[in-house]
């Protein structure tokens, strides 16, 4: 497996509600309308709650996506679909220099524990 990790900074101007109601109702229908979508096996995004003592957060999202293989992750992100019909959304709602990306493996340190 290969995991896609993306760390995600709203827009200047938008509050964090706008943010996740255009991620959730705008841009994620665009990305699940696209053939190339079937490549993703798992697909998370975590927002952050308030969590006293650990500060604001850095981010407004963290979005996991899981592929089968590298070639799949490339499938989709640089289709054409992606490339025109995806990718160019980000500009609404993503500050892009201040998000992060990662291609990695997930190694498991603790699972599913059972108290």
């Amino acid at each position: 497996m290969v995991k896609m990790l993306l760390t995600l900074k709203r827009r200047a101007g938008m509050s964090q509600q706008e943010f996740r109601n255009y991620r959730q109702n705008v841009h994620e229908p665009l990305l699940l309308a696209l053939p190339e979508a079937r490549y993703m096996r798992r697909f998370v995004v975590s927002y952050p709650l308030a969590a006293p003592g650990f500060g604001e957060p850095s981010y407004d999202a963290v979005v996991e996506v899981w592929f089968d293989s590298l070639e799949d992750l490339n499938a989709l992100f640089f289709s054409e679909n992606f490339q025109t019909k995806v990718d160019p959304d980000h500009a609404n709602f993503l500050d892009l220099p201040q998000g992060g990306i990662i291609i990695c493996e997930e190694v498991v340190v603790v699972a599913d524990r059972q108290s």
